[in-house]
Protein backbone atom coordinates (compact mmCIF):
# COMPACT_ATOMS: atom_id res chain seq x y z
CA UNK A 1 0.00 0.00 0.00
CA UNK A 2 1.49 3.10 -0.91
CA UNK A 3 1.95 5.30 2.29
CA UNK A 4 4.68 8.29 3.14
CA UNK A 5 5.57 9.23 6.70
CA UNK A 6 7.71 12.13 8.25
CA UNK A 7 9.41 11.69 11.44
CA UNK A 8 9.93 14.72 13.37
CA UNK A 9 11.46 16.46 10.18
CA UNK A 10 13.31 19.86 11.48
CA UNK A 11 14.98 21.71 9.45
CA UNK A 12 17.82 24.69 10.54
CA UNK A 13 19.61 26.99 8.35
CA UNK A 14 22.44 28.86 10.19
CA UNK A 15 22.62 32.59 9.11
CA UNK A 16 25.71 35.48 11.04
CA UNK A 17 22.68 36.64 12.53
CA UNK A 18 21.62 33.11 14.20
CA UNK A 19 19.50 29.68 13.29
CA UNK A 20 16.77 30.17 11.23
CA UNK A 21 14.09 26.79 11.82
CA UNK A 22 11.33 26.69 8.86
CA UNK A 23 10.19 23.19 10.08
CA UNK A 24 9.77 22.37 13.91
CA UNK A 25 9.67 18.54 14.42
CA UNK A 26 6.47 17.78 12.35
CA UNK A 27 5.29 14.56 12.18
CA UNK A 28 2.36 12.96 9.58
CA UNK A 29 1.18 10.56 7.48
CA UNK A 30 -0.38 10.27 4.05
CA UNK A 31 -1.93 7.40 3.44
CA UNK A 32 -2.93 5.33 0.04
CA UNK A 33 -5.50 7.46 -1.89
CA UNK A 34 -5.16 10.50 0.60
CA UNK A 35 -5.12 14.07 -0.36
CA UNK A 36 -2.62 15.97 1.53
CA UNK A 37 -2.81 19.75 1.55
CA UNK A 38 0.03 21.69 4.01
CA UNK A 39 -1.84 25.19 4.46
CA UNK A 40 -0.72 28.52 5.55
CA UNK A 41 0.87 31.95 5.33
CA UNK A 42 3.87 33.00 3.68
CA UNK A 43 6.47 32.21 5.05
CA UNK A 44 5.32 29.13 7.29
CA UNK A 45 7.80 26.43 5.84
CA UNK A 46 5.35 24.81 3.40
CA UNK A 47 7.68 24.71 0.59
CA UNK A 48 10.42 23.89 2.82
CA UNK A 49 8.12 20.63 3.48
CA UNK A 50 7.78 19.72 -0.10
CA UNK A 51 11.48 19.89 -0.85
CA UNK A 52 12.51 17.50 2.28
CA UNK A 53 10.28 15.34 0.77
CA UNK A 54 11.31 15.92 -2.67
CA UNK A 55 15.20 15.63 -1.71
CA UNK A 56 15.97 18.79 -2.83
CA UNK A 57 17.01 19.69 0.53
CA UNK A 58 18.03 17.24 3.34
CA UNK A 59 16.59 17.50 7.09
CA UNK A 60 18.46 18.59 10.00
CA UNK A 61 16.77 15.66 11.55
CA UNK A 62 14.28 13.50 11.11
CA UNK A 63 13.25 10.90 8.63
CA UNK A 64 11.37 10.45 5.49
CA UNK A 65 9.85 7.25 4.86
CA UNK A 66 8.21 6.22 1.32
CA UNK A 67 6.65 2.93 1.00
CA UNK A 68 8.41 1.69 3.69
CA UNK A 69 11.51 2.97 2.87
CA UNK A 70 13.82 5.27 4.86
CA UNK A 71 14.34 7.65 1.39
CA UNK A 72 15.68 10.24 3.84
CA UNK A 73 19.42 10.72 2.00
CA UNK A 74 18.22 8.91 -1.43
CA UNK A 75 18.45 11.39 -4.49
CA UNK A 76 15.21 12.85 -5.84
CA UNK A 77 15.82 10.81 -9.29
CA UNK A 78 15.37 7.63 -6.94
CA UNK A 79 12.62 8.30 -4.60
CA UNK A 80 9.70 7.72 -7.23
CA UNK A 81 7.83 11.04 -7.08
CA UNK A 82 6.60 12.98 -9.59
CA UNK A 83 6.52 17.06 -8.65
CA UNK A 84 4.52 19.72 -10.29
CA UNK A 85 5.58 23.67 -9.90
CA UNK A 86 4.03 26.71 -9.38
CA UNK A 87 6.28 27.49 -12.54
CA UNK A 88 5.11 24.71 -15.31
CA UNK A 89 8.78 24.21 -15.90
CA UNK A 90 7.99 22.74 -19.33
CA UNK A 91 10.78 22.68 -22.15
CA UNK A 92 10.03 24.65 -24.68
CA UNK A 93 11.63 23.40 -28.00
CA UNK A 94 9.52 20.05 -27.22
CA UNK A 95 5.69 19.28 -28.14
CA UNK A 96 3.16 18.78 -25.80
CA UNK A 97 3.84 14.70 -26.09
CA UNK A 98 7.63 15.22 -26.07
CA UNK A 99 7.11 17.13 -22.52
CA UNK A 100 4.68 14.09 -21.37
CA UNK A 101 7.20 11.51 -22.48
CA UNK A 102 10.05 13.09 -21.17
CA UNK A 103 10.39 11.48 -18.20
CA UNK A 104 9.18 8.15 -19.45
CA UNK A 105 12.12 7.85 -22.25
CA UNK A 106 14.82 8.59 -19.44
CA UNK A 107 13.70 5.73 -18.34
CA UNK A 108 13.84 3.67 -20.94
CA UNK A 109 9.83 2.91 -20.90
CA UNK A 110 9.12 0.88 -24.50
CA UNK A 111 7.83 3.05 -26.78
CA UNK A 112 4.66 1.51 -27.35
CA UNK A 113 3.92 1.74 -23.57
CA UNK A 114 4.90 5.57 -23.68
CA UNK A 115 2.42 6.41 -26.61
CA UNK A 116 -0.10 4.46 -24.57
CA UNK A 117 0.52 5.98 -20.96
CA UNK A 118 0.85 9.73 -22.30
CA UNK A 119 -2.42 9.03 -25.12
CA UNK A 120 -4.51 8.00 -21.59
CA UNK A 121 -3.41 10.64 -19.59
CA UNK A 122 -3.96 13.25 -22.44
CA UNK A 123 -7.47 12.00 -23.02
CA UNK A 124 -8.50 12.44 -19.18
CA UNK A 125 -6.37 16.48 -19.58
CA UNK A 126 -8.15 17.42 -22.52
CA UNK A 127 -4.96 17.87 -24.39
CA UNK A 128 -5.48 15.14 -27.71
CA UNK A 129 -6.19 18.11 -29.91
CA UNK A 130 -2.60 19.65 -28.64
CA UNK A 131 -0.03 16.93 -28.46
CA UNK A 132 1.77 18.48 -31.57
CA UNK A 133 1.92 22.32 -30.37
CA UNK A 134 4.97 23.51 -28.44
CA UNK A 135 4.21 25.48 -24.45
CA UNK A 136 4.23 29.18 -26.34
CA UNK A 137 1.21 28.01 -28.34
CA UNK A 138 -0.25 27.07 -25.23
CA UNK A 139 -2.98 29.06 -22.57
CA UNK A 140 -1.65 29.33 -19.39
CA UNK A 141 -4.59 26.68 -18.03
CA UNK A 142 -3.24 24.57 -21.32
CA UNK A 143 0.27 24.84 -19.60
CA UNK A 144 -0.27 23.55 -16.66
CA UNK A 145 -2.48 20.57 -17.62
CA UNK A 146 0.62 19.32 -19.26
CA UNK A 147 2.76 19.98 -16.22
CA UNK A 148 0.15 17.78 -14.09
CA UNK A 149 0.03 15.25 -17.25
CA UNK A 150 3.89 15.22 -16.95
CA UNK A 151 3.71 13.65 -13.32
CA UNK A 152 0.40 11.36 -13.84
CA UNK A 153 2.25 9.56 -16.78
CA UNK A 154 5.07 8.39 -14.41
CA UNK A 155 2.44 6.48 -11.92
CA UNK A 156 4.70 7.68 -9.01
CA UNK A 157 4.71 6.47 -5.60
CA UNK A 158 3.85 10.22 -4.13
CA UNK A 159 2.52 13.45 -6.36
CA UNK A 160 3.74 16.20 -5.06
CA UNK A 161 2.68 19.85 -5.75
CA UNK A 162 3.93 23.09 -4.95
CA UNK A 163 0.91 25.92 -5.46
CA UNK A 164 0.52 25.16 -9.32
CA UNK A 165 -2.49 26.76 -9.75
CA UNK A 166 -1.36 30.05 -8.59
CA UNK A 167 -0.34 31.65 -11.64
CA UNK A 168 -4.19 30.74 -13.26
CA UNK A 169 -7.02 33.46 -13.36
CA UNK A 170 -9.89 33.43 -10.99
CA UNK A 171 -11.88 31.93 -13.27
CA UNK A 172 -9.23 28.98 -14.66
CA UNK A 173 -8.14 28.20 -11.38
CA UNK A 174 -11.77 26.89 -10.47
CA UNK A 175 -11.90 25.15 -13.39
CA UNK A 176 -8.64 23.53 -13.31
CA UNK A 177 -8.87 22.94 -9.29
CA UNK A 178 -12.45 20.94 -10.17
CA UNK A 179 -10.21 18.77 -12.57
CA UNK A 180 -7.35 18.28 -9.89
CA UNK A 181 -10.62 16.90 -7.63
CA UNK A 182 -11.56 14.04 -10.01
CA UNK A 183 -8.06 13.11 -11.01
CA UNK A 184 -6.60 12.58 -7.63
CA UNK A 185 -10.06 10.72 -6.75
CA UNK A 186 -8.92 7.80 -9.24
CA UNK A 187 -5.04 7.84 -8.25
CA UNK A 188 -3.97 5.69 -5.31
CA UNK A 189 -0.42 7.48 -4.49
CA UNK A 190 -0.60 9.72 -1.50
CA UNK A 191 -1.02 13.72 -2.45
CA UNK A 192 0.89 16.17 -0.90
CA UNK A 193 -0.36 19.77 -2.18
CA UNK A 194 1.06 22.96 -1.30
CA UNK A 195 -1.15 26.41 -0.96
CA UNK A 196 -1.97 29.65 0.95
CA UNK A 197 -5.56 29.44 -0.47
CA UNK A 198 -8.07 28.05 2.16
CA UNK A 199 -10.01 27.57 -0.93
CA UNK A 200 -7.95 24.89 -2.52
CA UNK A 201 -7.36 23.45 0.93
CA UNK A 202 -11.03 22.73 2.14
CA UNK A 203 -12.24 21.56 -1.52
CA UNK A 204 -9.38 19.32 -2.78
CA UNK A 205 -8.17 17.18 0.73
CA UNK A 206 -9.02 15.10 2.78
CA UNK A 207 -6.70 16.05 5.07
CA UNK A 208 -5.13 19.75 6.16
CA UNK A 209 -1.80 20.35 7.87
CA UNK A 210 -2.17 23.93 8.93
CA UNK A 211 1.50 25.28 9.55
CA UNK A 212 2.48 28.59 11.06
CA UNK A 213 6.29 29.65 11.74
CA UNK A 214 7.43 26.14 11.11
CA UNK A 215 5.30 24.47 13.00
CA UNK A 216 2.19 22.13 12.61
CA UNK A 217 -0.61 23.64 14.08
CA UNK A 218 -3.37 21.00 13.11
CA UNK A 219 -4.02 17.94 11.21
CA UNK A 220 -7.10 16.95 10.30
CA UNK A 221 -9.90 16.66 7.83
CA UNK A 222 -11.40 19.74 5.97
CA UNK A 223 -14.66 19.45 8.28
CA UNK A 224 -12.75 19.17 11.65
CA UNK A 225 -10.35 22.42 10.89
CA UNK A 226 -13.27 24.16 10.19
CA UNK A 227 -15.65 23.41 12.67
CA UNK A 228 -13.58 22.05 15.60
CA UNK A 229 -10.05 24.58 15.36
CA UNK A 230 -7.10 23.42 17.29
CA UNK A 231 -6.72 27.65 18.57
CA UNK A 232 -6.77 30.98 17.59
CA UNK A 233 -4.76 30.83 14.81
CA UNK A 234 -6.60 28.21 12.78
CA UNK A 235 -9.74 29.71 13.74
CA UNK A 236 -8.51 33.23 12.31
CA UNK A 237 -6.80 32.10 9.36
CA UNK A 238 -9.54 29.07 8.02
CA UNK A 239 -12.73 30.18 6.94
CA UNK A 240 -14.27 33.30 4.50
CA UNK A 241 -14.78 35.73 6.00
CA UNK A 242 -12.61 35.57 8.83
CA UNK A 243 -13.37 34.46 12.01
CA UNK A 244 -14.92 37.23 14.69
CA UNK A 245 -12.76 37.04 17.76
CA UNK A 246 -13.59 38.95 20.43
CA UNK A 247 -11.60 39.41 23.99
CA UNK A 248 -13.93 39.86 26.02
CA UNK A 249 -13.80 40.14 30.32
CA UNK A 250 -15.38 37.26 32.30
CA UNK A 251 -18.05 37.52 35.35
CA UNK A 252 -18.50 34.32 37.35
CA UNK A 253 -19.49 32.23 34.58
CA UNK A 254 -20.18 34.52 31.95
CA UNK A 255 -18.43 36.35 29.41
CA UNK A 256 -19.79 40.24 28.84
CA UNK A 257 -20.26 40.91 24.84
CA UNK A 258 -21.25 44.69 25.51
CA UNK A 259 -23.92 44.75 27.46
CA UNK A 260 -24.76 40.63 27.11
CA UNK A 261 -23.90 37.64 29.51
CA UNK A 262 -22.94 34.72 27.43
CA UNK A 263 -22.50 31.20 29.04
CA UNK A 264 -19.22 30.16 29.30
CA UNK A 265 -17.98 26.27 28.56
CA UNK A 266 -17.22 24.32 31.47
CA UNK A 267 -13.39 25.50 32.99
CA UNK A 268 -11.55 24.42 35.46
CA UNK A 269 -11.19 27.65 36.77
CA UNK A 270 -12.85 30.88 34.87
CA UNK A 271 -10.01 33.30 33.62
CA UNK A 272 -10.25 36.82 33.69
CA UNK A 273 -10.50 37.35 29.94
CA UNK A 274 -11.66 34.79 27.38
CA UNK A 275 -11.52 34.73 23.37
CA UNK A 276 -15.56 34.08 22.02
CA UNK A 277 -14.83 33.16 18.33
CA UNK A 278 -17.69 33.06 16.29
CA UNK A 279 -18.11 32.61 12.15
CA UNK A 280 -19.88 35.68 10.53
CA UNK A 281 -22.59 33.10 9.00
CA UNK A 282 -23.05 32.64 12.43
CA UNK A 283 -24.24 35.76 13.16
CA UNK A 284 -28.05 36.53 12.49
CA UNK A 285 -30.45 39.13 12.85
CA UNK A 286 -32.42 38.90 15.97
CA UNK A 287 -36.12 37.03 16.37
CA UNK A 288 -38.05 37.94 18.91
CA UNK A 289 -37.46 34.29 20.97
CA UNK A 290 -33.65 35.08 20.41
CA UNK A 291 -32.15 34.84 24.20
CA UNK A 292 -28.37 35.92 23.45
CA UNK A 293 -29.29 39.51 21.04
CA UNK A 294 -26.38 42.10 20.41
CA UNK A 295 -27.48 45.62 20.11
CA UNK A 296 -24.76 48.04 17.58
CA UNK A 297 -24.58 50.58 14.89
CA UNK A 298 -23.49 49.12 11.17
CA UNK A 299 -20.16 51.21 10.08
CA UNK A 300 -19.61 48.88 7.25
CA UNK A 301 -21.50 47.32 4.42
CA UNK A 302 -19.52 44.94 2.15
CA UNK A 303 -21.06 43.83 -0.94
CA UNK A 304 -20.14 40.16 -1.55
CA UNK A 305 -22.68 39.46 -4.15
CA UNK A 306 -25.06 36.61 -2.34
CA UNK A 307 -24.29 38.11 1.10
CA UNK A 308 -23.50 41.55 2.59
CA UNK A 309 -20.73 41.37 5.25
CA UNK A 310 -22.13 44.06 8.21
CA UNK A 311 -19.73 45.50 10.10
CA UNK A 312 -21.36 46.52 13.69
CA UNK A 313 -19.98 48.58 16.73
CA UNK A 314 -21.47 46.23 19.90
CA UNK A 315 -23.50 49.22 22.49
CA UNK A 316 -22.19 49.06 25.60
CA UNK A 317 -18.23 48.50 24.31
CA UNK A 318 -15.81 50.92 23.02
CA UNK A 319 -13.51 48.66 21.34
CA UNK A 320 -16.27 46.00 19.93
CA UNK A 321 -17.13 44.77 16.43
CA UNK A 322 -18.74 41.99 14.98
CA UNK A 323 -19.03 41.13 11.29
CA UNK A 324 -22.15 39.57 10.03
CA UNK A 325 -22.77 37.75 7.12
CA UNK A 326 -26.57 38.46 5.57
CA UNK A 327 -28.88 37.84 2.62
CA UNK A 328 -28.36 40.85 0.46
CA UNK A 329 -32.06 41.43 -0.04
CA UNK A 330 -32.21 43.54 2.55
CA UNK A 331 -30.56 47.39 2.35
CA UNK A 332 -28.28 48.40 5.09
CA UNK A 333 -27.09 51.78 6.15
CA UNK A 334 -25.38 53.11 8.85
CA UNK A 335 -28.08 52.35 11.34
CA UNK A 336 -28.35 50.07 14.66
CA UNK A 337 -29.08 47.08 14.27
CA UNK A 338 -29.93 43.95 16.34
CA UNK A 339 -27.84 40.71 16.16
CA UNK A 340 -28.11 36.70 17.26
CA UNK A 341 -25.56 34.83 18.59
CA UNK A 342 -26.11 30.81 19.84
CA UNK A 343 -23.51 29.88 22.46
CA UNK A 344 -23.43 26.73 20.63
CA UNK A 345 -21.72 28.27 17.91
CA UNK A 346 -19.24 29.99 19.73
CA UNK A 347 -15.45 29.32 19.89
CA UNK A 348 -13.83 29.92 23.18
CA UNK A 349 -9.66 30.22 23.12
CA UNK A 350 -7.52 30.82 25.56
CA UNK A 351 -6.55 34.89 25.82
CA UNK A 352 -2.84 34.03 26.67
CA UNK A 353 -2.26 30.55 24.76
CA UNK A 354 -4.53 31.01 22.11
CA UNK A 355 -5.41 26.94 22.90
CA UNK A 356 -8.81 25.90 22.11
CA UNK A 357 -11.37 25.88 25.20
CA UNK A 358 -14.08 23.63 23.42
CA UNK A 359 -17.40 25.18 23.16
CA UNK A 360 -20.92 24.09 24.90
Amino acid sequence: MAKLELYNINKIYKTNKGNVIPVKDISLEVDEGEFLTLLGPSGCGKSTMLRLIAGLEQPTHGKVVINGRDVTHVRPGDRNIAMVFQSYALYPHMTVYDNMAASLKLHKVPCEQICSLVQDVAGKLGLENLMERKPSQLSGGQRQRVALGRALVRQPAVFLLDEPLSNLDALLREQVRADLKQLFVAQKAPVVYVTHDQTEAMTLSTKIAVLCDGKLQQLDTPQGIYNQPANQFVASFVGSPQMNLLTLHCQGNYALLGEVKIPLPNLPQVPPQIVLGIRPEDVALAQPEDKYRIKGRIYLVENLGMHNLISVRVKGSDSLSIRALLPNNLTWETEEVTLAISPQLIHWFDSETWVRLGSL
